[in-house]
């Protein structure tokens, strides 16, 4: 435990100059009501999302599908930004539901051999641990590393490895304490054993960057509703393009054939790009949505967003303690520029004396978003929050 303080792709403006979070919490609606801290749990939309929605709603209630190849465009906006986030090429994603959905792509569709194994943290979300346990039906084990809190040691992650070991999944953020790995070194890691890297980004993406092309990361998936600020029900799963077949592809449909407009085409065959694997009909709001979200997000540089992020979860911890919090999260700073920043927006912490339940339900009757994660409460901090908003959580804690 540590206690130590310390519209279309082409037409989007992406803004140079340092982010005015003024302006993003005014397009932030939550923001007028709630002191909103439970972004790693679900976020509230931005108002550009909440129009986009609006709009699609409307438009499929007035006129059905007369109008649905103009939704359709906006599938594509959400992969081309969904790339450009990641530094990827559009053929290397695949527009997903969840995070989960991504996860067993890789589990279920890579080559396994009976006697392989597969390495990841034990204090993984069971999305990134169930479908790589389910495996065991196929003779491949599941390693579990041990970690303190969500926090994990590069060499106890290397000492699980031996020859056998196919696969090293991780989360870039940990979802309880906010512990943030290293995806170069982790990446690094397993290829130098021979093995790939799967990230499962939810936790990091939107808030820190992230360039599979300078990382070359194996696998990737992550919703799109938690620092995405889009919809529940759409996420992006990347592929890279080297491994597009390695994997079995699975859940194919109608939407994998490269002639999936044409419903009467008798040849089966795959699409080259990670689309193969979309393989029904899409949730086309909620992409309609997660397309605005990255939109959004694309005109605040990302660099700037986290260390805002950084900067306001760091205020929040220092004043939590201050007030008589025992902080779980791992929150020291880095001494120098060149050591990995174990930070997050993530915040985990116990007020003594108190159940931790009975102390949400109290926030939340205050207006103040906190959850439970562990037997701790966690807050999760986005740029737009507020040193105001902080005082509120505070003043909430300490009302009871």
């Amino acid at each position: 435990m540590s206690t130590q303080i310390s519209t279309e792709s082409s037409n989007i403006d992406i803004r140079s100059s340092a982010p005015a979070w003024k302006e993003f919490r005014e397009r932030m609606p939550v923001a007028r009501t709630f002191a909103y801290f439970d972004h790693a749990a679900v976020s509230p939309f931005p108002q550009p999302t909440y129009d986009a929605v609006s709009d699609w709603a409307t438009n499929m209630t007035e006129c059905g599908d007369a109008q649905w190849s103009q939704w359709a465009t906006r599938l594509e906006v959400a992969r081309s930004l969904s790339a450009k986030l990641i530094n990827a090429e559009d053929d290397e994603i695949a527009l997903v539901r969840n995070t989960t959905e991504g996860i067993n792509y890789v589990a279920e569709g890579f080559p396994w051999r009976e006697g392989d194994n597969v390495v990841i943290p034990a204090d993984e979300f069971p999305s990134n641990r169930y479908p790589w346990q389910h495996l065991a039906r196929r003779g491949v084990e599941t390693r579990l590393v041990p970690c303190q809190n969500g926090r994990v040691e590069v060499d106890d992650i290397a000492a699980a490895f031996d020859g056998r070991t196919r696969m090293l999944a991780a989360s870039w953020v940990d979802y309880s304490t906010g512990w943030r790995n290293d995806p170069a070194v982790l990446c690094e890691l397993a290829h130098s054993r021979g093995a790939y890297f799967f990230l499962d980004a939810i936790q990091g993406l939107g808030v820190f960057p992230l360039d599979v092309q300078s990382i070359p990361v194996d696998f990737l998936a992550a919703d799109g509703h938690k620092w995405l600020l889009g919809p529940e029900g759409a996420g992006l799963f990347y592929l890279r393009r080297e491994h597009l077949d390695l994997l079995d592809p699975m859940g194919v449909g109608w939407n994998s054939a490269v002639n999936a407009s044409d419903y009467t085409q008798q040849d089966w065959k795959l699409k080259p790009t990670a689309a193969r694997y979309e393989g029904g009909t899409y949730p086309v709001g909620c992409f309609v949505g997660l397309a605005a979200s990255l939109a959004f997000l694309a005109e605040y540089p990302q660099p700037d967003t986290g260390a805002r992020v950084l900067h306001i979860s760091q205020h929040a911890a220092e004043e939590l303690k201050s007030a008589g919090a025992e902080i779980v999260s791992f929150r020291e700073v880095p001494a120098d520029s060149t050591a990995p920043d174990r930070r997050s927006g993530i915040v985990a912490f116990t007020w003594p004396g108190q159940d931790p339940v009975q102390v949400r339900k109290r926030c939340l009757e205050q207006d103040v978003v906190i959850s439970c994660r562990a037997g701790r409460l966690r807050i999760s901090l986005h740029a737009y929050n507020t040193e105001e908003d902080v005082a509120r959580l505070i003043s909430a804690l300490q009302a009871g």
